[in-house]
């Protein structure tokens, strides 16, 4: 370990994925990105990281599903893994809480939001 910080941002939308590897990028991490849930799947079982930033709406896996799997299959245990998504209402943000999600990131996202995040989730520089 070179104690960088790695990060896989999982998003079907490619300017959403962008978005966010760009700023995680310029908080100085490292950052991979997969289009769906099987391709996260996939890359988690082979790679150390740190963060998933998670769509919640993708096609085939939701990102529930993918939560859920990470969590029973202990992929990347030690990461963080936060929802990414555009549903904030309370009764959603408990549901992806009690998946095994740690915390919420809703779009559209800001450089603020994004280091908020970090800082909260105790992996902020």
């Amino acid at each position: 370990m070179n104690g960088e910080k790695r990060a896989l941002v999982v998003d079907d939308n490619d300017v959403n994925r962008m978005l966010a590897g760009r700023l995680l990028n310029k908080a100085g991490w490292v950052v991979d990105m997969a289009e769906d849930g099987a391709q996260a799947l996939d890359w988690l079982e082979g790679n150390r990281v740190d963060l998933v930033l998670l769509d919640i709406s993708m096609p085939g896996l939701s990102g529930e599903d993918v939560c859920r799997t990470v969590r029973a299959r202990q992929l990347c245990q030690g990461a963080k893994v936060v929802a990414y998504t555009a549903h904030a209402m309370p009764e959603e943000r408990e549901q992806f809480l009690a998946c095994g999600f740690d915390a919420i990131l809703t779009k559209p996202i800001s450089k603020a939001g994004m280091l908020d995040l970090l800082n909260t989730l105790g992996l902020g520089s």
